[in-house]
C-alpha cells in the first residue's frame, strides 16, 4: 500500500473543497485518513486539514493526486518542484504535469512561484536562471526546456465560492433555457459596465449566426460604444458581415424581408472578391467601399480581431490567418489580457477559446443549442454561464441595457 499526505488550507468547508477531495479519493480507488482538521470559527477564518491518502499502486495514487490538486490539495512535504529537460522539440517528457486553467504555483528555491499565462491542457516550463515559470503548449516545447514533471511542489488555487450573494452567484456554471433571461442579461450588462469603467477588456467570440439572425447591427453598436475590446471569429462571420454591408444579404437571403434575392447565392463570393481586390478589409474601409458592419467597426475603432481559418473557408478574406497554430498563438496572447468573454453562437470557436482562457475570466456562452454550452462547461471551463436562447434577442436586449 502506497501513501501520500496532503494538506488543504483556506475556506475549504464553505467552498466544499474538503468534501470534493474526499469524494474524489474514494471514486478513484483510494482511501484516506484525516490526520488533523481545524475549522475556522468565523466566516473569514481559514480552515486546515491534513489527510493521508493510500492506494494499492503508484498509477492510482498519481491519478488521485493529479485530480485533487485541481481542488487545492498540496502534497505536505515542501519538496521542490521536479523538472527535467525536454529531450526533443514539440513534445513533453514522460510524466509531465498537465495544467488546469486555475492559478498555479510551483515551489522552487524556497518560494512559491506563480505560473504565468495559465491555461488548461498545457505544461509548465521553469526558467531556473530567472526563477520564473510559465505555461507552455506542447508544440512550443524546445529541446532543453526545463519541463515540470510529477505532482511534487505544485499548488493549484481553486475558484473561491463566495459566501455573500453577488452578481451571477446563483447562476454560475448553470445552463438553462428557463432561467429569467431578462434578469441575466441585466446582470451581464452591469458586469460589462464595471469592466468598461475600470478600463478592463471584454472579448467577443462570434459565429456567422450573428449576421444570419440580423444581430450584426447590435454587435456593431457594442463595438462603437467601446464594450468590445477584441473579437475572435472565423472567415464565415467576416464574410457574411461584409456581404450584408455591401449587398444587404446573408448567404443570399435579404436581411430586410427574409426573401431569397436573385443571384444572391453568389453574394458571399462577390464580397470576398471585392475585399481581395482592395487588398484587405482595412483598404476597403479606407477606399470608402466598406462603410458599415462588424468588421468595419473593428477597423474604424482600432479594435483587434483574430480571424482563424479552417479547411472549409471560401476565399478566404486577406485578414484570415490560415496558419492554425499562428492563430492559436495570437488567441492565447489576447486571452490572457481579458476580464470577460462573451461567446455567441459558435461551437468550435467557443470551445477553442475556452481552452486558452484562464479560469479567472468570467465567461458567458449564448447559443440556441443546449449542447454547445453544456459541452463548453464539461470541457473544463467551469467559470461559464450558459444561456440557451436566440443570439439576436440576446444582443438586442443587451444593447438596450448598455446603450
Amino acid at each position: 500500500m502506497l501513501n501520500e499526505t496532503i494538506v488543504l488550507e483556506g475556506h475549504i468547508i464553505n467552498s466544499l473543497a474538503l468534501t470534493r477531495v474526499l469524494d474524489t479519493i474514494l471514486e478513484l480507488g483510494g482511501n484516506f485518513t484525516i490526520d488533523e482538521i481545524r475549522i475556522g470559527k468565523q466566516s473569514t477564518d481559514p480552515s486546515f486539514a491534513q489527510i493521508t491518502i493510500s492506494a494499492t499502486d503508484e498509477t492510482t495514487l498519481n491519478n488521485i493526486l493529479g485530480n485533487i490538486q485541481k481542488l487545492g490539495a498540496v502534497v505536505k512535504e515542501k519538496a521542490e518542484v521536479q523538472f527535467i529537460p525536454a529531450d526533443m522539440d514539440g513534445a513533453f517528457p514522460e510524466n509531465f504535469y498537465a495544467t488546469t486553467n486555475l492559478d498555479t504555483f510551483v515551489f522552487y528555491k524556497g518560494k512559491w512561484i506563480p505560473v504565468e499565462n495559465i491555461e488548461m491542457d498545457c505544461g509548465i516550463v521553469l526558467d531556473t536562471k530567472r526563477n520564473t515559470a510559465r505555461c507552455i503548449a506542447i508544440n512550443e516545447v524546445q529541446k532543453g526546456d526545463n519541463i515540470v514533471v510529477g505532482h511534487q511542489g505544485i499548488k493549484v488555487i481553486p475558484l473561491p465560492r463566495e459566501r455573500e450573494k453577488e452578481i451571477f452567484s446563483f447562476m454560475t456554471s448553470s445552463v438553462s433555457s428557463e432561467k429569467p433571461k431578462k434578469l441575466l442579461i441585466s446582470e451581464i450588462a452591469q458586469r460589462m459596465k464595471l469592466i468598461h469603467n475600470k478600463n478592463g477588456k471584454i472579448l467577443v467570440v462570434g459565429g456567422p449566426a450573428i449576421v444570419h439572425t440580423g444581430a450584426g447591427k447590435h454587435l456593431s453598436a457594442l463595438l462603437r460604444a467601446g464594450y468590445v475590446n477584441v473579437l475572435f471569429a472565423g472567415n464565415a462571420l467576416a464574410v457574411h458581415d461584409i456581404e450584408s454591408a455591401l449587398y444587404g444579404t446573408s448567404l443570399g437571403i435579404s436581411l430586410q424581408d427574409g426573401q431569397v434575392t436573385t443571384g444572391g447565392h453568389r453574394n458571399h463570393l462577390r464580397a470576398i472578391n471585392t475585399i481581395r481586390r482592395c487588398g484587405s478589409a482595412k483598404s476597403a474601409v479606407e477606399q470608402n467601399i466598406l462603410r458599415q458592419g462588424i468588421i468595419y467597426e473593428c477597423i474604424k475603432n482600432h479594435i483587434p480581431f483574430i480571424l482563424a481559418g479552417s479547411i472549409r473557408d471560401d476565399g478566404p478574406l486577406p485578414e484570415v490567418i490560415t496558419d492554425t497554430m499562428q492563430a492559436q498563438k495570437l488567441m492565447r496572447e489576447y486571452a490572457q489580457q481579458v476580464d470577460m468573454a462573451l461567446m455567441l453562437a459558435t461551437t468550435l470557436h467557443s470551445i477553442a477559446t475556452g481552452n486558452v482562457l484562464p479560469a479567472r475570466v468570467f465567461t458567458v456562452c449564448v447559443d440556441i443549442n443546449h449542447a454547445v454550452v453544456t459541452k463548453l462547461i464539461d470541457r473544463g471551463s467551469a467559470q461559464t454561464l450558459g444561456i440557451v436562447t436566440d443570439v439576436e434577442s440576446f444582443l438586442r436586449e443587451l444593447v438596450q441595457e448598455l446603450i
